[in-house]
């Protein structure tokens, strides 16, 4: 098959040289092919005919208005849908074979016939003006903290002209934890875009049936910061792309940088933190040159920062207990009555009575769950051992899982006075050390002595270290041993 660069050569060859022959045979042609491309003065591309026709006649001519008038009701049916059905109908007509023919008649509709398809409008990202935020689930990448499975969120935020990006690790998707990451974002920017953009998040935009766009809190903060409230249609998460796309993207850094890592554990929280930190360092290092333009325009930040938390007041209950969040916390016995301060920060919350920060404590995630300290109750719970047996928050009074192997072994050897001996082991706990009853509980549950609160207390109280059966001592190494050994085999 003649090509065009064989004809476009075989011009330049009669240029220079003296027959048509020693022409066609240098551009690798018959002198009869050349003579006819000179003539026709074409490329064989030129020349080539459309092929517009069927090679094979069409099985599915005949049944094609019965498909098509399928496809003009439900433009959405499937090819493989349509398929089975005129199996059914046409039965023994239709071979599975022929499927994919009808798969490219059906592709060929919908290009030629068939509805609109949604168009995507490219946008035009001027520096500092826009910023995109949401929050990703990092859950599949399986990271975990000292061998436990760490389960949390990104807080992503991205600048969408240069694609600057930082993020902040958080829970849920609370007001709390968007506005700690929004402002951790702004801080660390060292600067304010003009607008902010999410999605529809219950945490900061009210719902459709409201007449006001934001929630009250969402309002506080964007004002606080000049910041220009924006969110997208409901259903339409294509008009966040950067922040999706970036959220794919970095996610797939992180899952990277893992495996250069080498491992998905880390020592605590903050060395993961530090990891992230670096990450986005390192991202944002080949942004640099659009985000300088971005840093020209960005606006001032306010003098501080804003709380992070939702204030609230609430009395404690005759259980010691107080509701937060549709959650149930453990307060000190000497509240009962009293009505107290709540701040709920992202991750703790802090219990504030006259004047004063009392006690932090983790903040639980979900709802109808509960945080019971022993601690805040114990002295009670002695004097009331009955109320032990059938308590709803009984489960988060065993500190650790040698707590829990001790009230069985008590309840196997004594079920009358089980409870009453496990309550003066847990008060022992809190008035003395926990780490010491814990090891003192080791210690008689391995060696397979009867558990009483005197032989803990004997055991805590003693001043010698509480050694395990299952404590493993390696004696110190003596390098000066090997050095010997590698001097005598340099001797020999």
């Amino acid at each position: 098959m003649i090509t065009d660069n064989q004809v476009r050569r075989l011009r330049r060859l009669m240029q220079i040289e003296k027959t048509l022959l020693s022409a066609a045979a240098k551009a690798g042609m018959d002198e009869k092919t050349a003579r006819k491309y000179n003539r026709l003065k074409k490329l064989p591309s030129d020349l080539k005919v459309e092929h517009t026709w069927r090679t094979r006649e069409d099985p599915f001519e005949g049944v094609w208005e019965d498909v098509r008038s399928h496809l003009e009701d439900n433009p959405g049916l499937e090819a493989k849908t349509l398929f089975d059905y005129l199996q059914r109908e046409y039965e023994g007509r239709f071979s599975d074979g022929q499927l994919r023919t009808l798969q490219r008649r059906v592709k060929s509709w919908r290009a030629l016939e068939g509805p609109s398809k949604e168009v995507f409008f490219p946008q035009e990202h001027k520096p500092g003006r826009l910023s995109q935020s949401d929050f990703t689930h990092m859950d599949n990448l399986g990271v975990t903290i000292v061998g436990e499975r760490f389960t949390h969120m990104i807080y992503h935020f991205v600048l969408t002209y240069s694609n600057w990006e930082t993020g902040t690790i958080c829970f849920s998707e609370s007001f709390e934890s968007l506005s700690e990451g929004l402002q951790n974002a702004l801080w660390e920017l060292g600067g304010v875009p003009h607008i902010h953009q999410t999605d529809r998040l219950s945490a900061g935009v009210q719902k459709m049936s409201s007449p006001e766009e934001f929630t009250q809190r969402y309002n506080g903060l964007l004002r606080h910061y000049g910041l220009q409230g924006r969110k997208i249609q409901s259903g339409k998460a294509n008009e966040n792309g950067d922040i999706e796309q970036r959220h794919n993207r970095f996610k797939k850094a992180v899952e990277q940088s893992l495996m250069l890592r080498g491992s998905k554990d880390f020592a605590d929280r903050e060395e993961y933190e530090e990891f992230l930190k670096k990450l986005f360092k390192h991202l944002n290092s080949g942004r640099r040159g659009h985000f300088e333009e971005e840093l020209k325009v960005l606006r001032r930040l306010p003098k501080g920062r804003l709380d992070s938390c939702k204030c609230l007041q609430v009395k404690v209950g005759p259980s010691s207990t107080i509701r937060v969040n549709h959650n149930t916390y453990s307060v000190n016995s000497r509240l009962i009555g009293e009505s107290i301060r709540v701040r709920l920060y992202m991750d703790h919350l802090e219990l504030w009575y006259a004047q004063r920060c009392i006690e932090k404590i983790p903040r639980l995630r979900g709802e109808r769950k509960y945080h019971i300290q022993y601690r805040h109750i114990i002295d009670w719970l002695v004097r009331k051992p009955g109320a032990f047996e059938n308590y709803r928050y009984r489960e988060d009074l065993f500190p650790t899982h040698r707590f829990r192997v001790a009230y069985d072994s008590l309840k196997r050897s004594n079920p009358n006075r089980a409870n009453k001996e496990y309550l003066k082991i847990l008060y022992l706990a809190a008035r003395e050390n926990e780490m010491r009853v814990d090891a003192a509980l080791d210690f008689l549950i391995d060696n397979e002595e009867t558990i009483t609160v005197d032989a803990v207390e004997s055991l805590v109280k003693s001043e010698q270290k509480i050694t395990s059966t299952k404590d493993v001592c390696i004696d110190k190494v003596d390098i000066k041993a090997y050095d010997a050994l590698i001097g005598e085999r340099m001797v020999v």
